[in-house]
């Protein structure tokens, strides 16, 4: 994918010595976007080898609701290093996503009682009967929560957009690793996207990404200066069974065509 190696080119050559929570000293820039045209296969890297299987393990996991690893854990541990001793973590997007805490007056008593909000089954809701709303946007940053957390939200919010027959997606993160993070992170939006247009009779349109803190750690520069030698392949093709959304398990999705260069080793900074 050219707008990923076209990314990572930046923030090497622009990108400003920083440190950081981690002790991993990171070159970092502000503000980087790009986008990609969905329509033109399944983005996921072709100038490294991906794990889509663990990707997707964390995506139907995040659309699952849940706040503990435990079920997630039997197939990745990507999320491990931040849960703690009992798996759960303080900050997890699906609880968001899926159970978001709205806090509303009760007219009967005047006090405000906490209530769960479905923000995705807002969205699909809304693509079904209204599909030229503005408002279709989810927040994972529930401010009490994410000041006090051990990792707060790093893709905090995303949006759709309908325009004509196709469904765009824009996601807003705060914190971008750039060799380990966001090619994850343009995977399994790419899929969400695909997954919820399928399901609401769009076609795909565009991703697009904007992360405020681009950063790389700078024991990651020598590996992504070898990945920018690769030249990009065909994208895969991702399928998706035709089955009602919250019926969608892994066995599902089938990823087609998937040609790869060799994988680079990138030390996780936790």
């Amino acid at each position: 994918m050219r707008e990923y190696l076209d990314l990572v080119e930046r923030v090497l050559t622009k990108g400003q010595l920083k440190p950081n929570r981690t002790g991993v000293d990171t070159l970092s820039t502000f503000s980087e976007y790009y986008k990609v045209d969905l329509s033109e296969g399944y983005p996921l890297l072709t100038t490294k080898k991906m794990n889509f299987k663990s990707m997707l393990r964390e995506v139907l996991w995040y659309l699952s609701g849940e706040e503990h690893i435990r079920n997630l854990r039997n197939h990745t541990k990507i999320w491990d290093a931040w849960a703690d001793e009992n798996g759960n973590l303080d900050t997890a997007y699906g609880r968001y996503w899926r159970r978001f805490p709205s806090a509303q007056v009760n007219p009967a008593t005047g006090q405000y009682e906490v209530k769960e909000f479905d923000q995705i089954g807002a969205v699909l809701h809304a693509l079904k009967t209204n599909p030229h709303s503005r408002r279709m946007v989810v927040s994972a940053w529930e401010p009490g929560n994410a000041w006090g957390s051990k990792l707060p939200p790093c893709h905090y919010t995303f949006a759709f957009n309908v325009q004509g027959n196709k469904l765009n997606c824009h996601l807003s993160q705060r914190s971008g690793d750039i060799a380990l993070g966001i090619p994850f992170n343009l995977a399994a939006y790419a899929l969400l996207t695909q997954t919820i247009a399928q399901e609401t009779g769009f076609e795909v349109g565009y991703f697009s990404h904007t992360i405020i803190d681009a950063h790389i750690y700078v024991n990651h520069i020598d590996g992504l200066k070898e990945q920018l030698k690769r030249a990009p392949k065909p994208l895969p093709k991702l399928v998706i069974a035709q089955k009602p959304f919250d019926q969608l398990r892994f066995e599902d999705f089938e990823l087609i065509g998937y040609a790869c260069d060799e994988p680079i080793k990138f030390e996780v900074a936790v």
